[in-house]
């Protein structure tokens, strides 16, 4: 039986689960965003950037198989905790508290599989090149693959700029919830210091949020095109 099943047999234990596979997904959220920014750099970055991630395919489809079963692990975690919740509660609440608890907390299930479902068209897109093939065969002067302008061939279609914006702000606001959780979960909390922590999380999520964002804003305004003289 796998490690995170025996974990997940308690609510402690799935709930730990949850942080640690959050923990590496937000670092994966990162490391894309820190890849992507680079598109500010220009055609020769990124493309450069996106040449040596590739140049090695073994370390790359390690990577994708890891990121794919961490995020299975995140989500059957998370049904597990969502049924265990309702088996120890099977009637139903006559009234409903909620104002203490936030929108983000609770839409954490529904945040999560959208963005999920995101991830597979934005996979399908950039990453496969089963939409919008046309963009993604193109190559640069050297003859490297033209992230550079598929990206922005991408983005200045205002269909695939306004979805991908929708999908960073749903992402915000399970971030929001999902970073706090996590320090409540690893009991990283004092008096003194809580207040804080409870700002982290909002704060890092919109910081998240405007940094994927300013892409496609950045390719609909023109602050960011194709390099001069390539066709569309």
């Amino acid at each position: 039986m796998f490690w995170w099943m025996q974990m997940a047999r308690s609510s402690i234990g799935a709930k730990l689960v949850m942080a640690l596979t959050g923990i590496l997904l937000f670092g994966f959220v990162i490391g894309h965003l820190a890849g992507n920014l680079q598109v500010f750099a220009g055609q020769e970055q990124l493309n450069t950037y996106a040449h040596f991630i590739h140049s090695k395919p073994m370390l790359l489809w390690l990577s994708r198989l890891l990121l794919l079963a961490v995020v299975g692990v995140h989500l059957l975690t998370a049904l597990c905790l969502v049924r265990r919740n309702k088996e120890g509660r099977p009637t139903p609440y006559q009234v409903q508290h909620t104002e203490v608890a936030t929108l983000a907390s609770r839409s954490m299930m529904l945040t999560g599989l959208t963005v999920a479902a995101y991830v597979i068209y934005h996979l399908a897109h950039f990453t496969v090149g089963a939409l919008h093939s046309g963009d993604f065969h193109r190559v640069d002067p050297q003859g490297r693959h033209d992230v550079y302008s598929m990206l922005v061939l991408g983005f200045q279609r205002p269909s695939v700029s306004i979805l991908y914006l929708a999908a960073m702000l749903v992402l915000g606001i399970h971030l929001r919830h999902g970073i706090s959780s996590f320090f409540q979960t690893l009991g990283l909390n004092h008096p003194r210091y809580n207040a804080l922590l409870k700002l982290l999380g909002p704060l890092i999520a919109t910081m998240i949020v405007v940094g994927y964002a300013s892409i496609p804003i950045a390719v609909l305004s023109g602050a960011v095109a194709l390099p001069a003289g390539a066709a569309r």
